[in-house]
């Protein structure tokens, strides 16, 4: 398929115990990947930027440690995150002016992980 980096469809992680959420932006971390949930912004920091750790491997679907990333809704499959996604979208279109930029996402993800 592609680098875990390059894909611009939406992200579903899964752990091993049955958790999972939403990826709506992803940055390298040198022990694994920090990605965003959706309304990271609206949840305390520890939920809303999270640190995946472990060897990034594969190409689709992609194992970070011993989390699988896939891409969501992959044949209808996950409706209820599908709908989280979409509310996302939605707010995303309400407020663009004022989201942070990548870069302002990249250095928030570093900022968080320095603590």
């Amino acid at each position: 398929m592609a680098d875990l980096f390059s894909v611009t469809a939406p992200l579903l992680i899964r752990y091993r115990d049955g958790s999972a959420h939403v990826m709506v932006h992803r940055f390298r971390h040198p022990h694994g990947l920090v990605y965003f949930r959706p309304f990271w912004d609206r949840l305390p920091v520890a939920e809303g930027i999270v640190l995946a750790a472990g060897e990034i491997h594969g190409d689709g679907p992609w194992k970070v440690g011993d989390a699988v990333v896939t891409l969501l809704g992959c044949h209808g499959s996950h409706p209820e995150y599908a709908a989280e996604y979409a509310d996302w979208q939605s707010r995303l279109a309400q407020c663009r002016e004022d989201y942070p930029e990548d870069e302002q996402l990249a250095q928030l993800a570093r900022e968080y992980l320095r603590h």
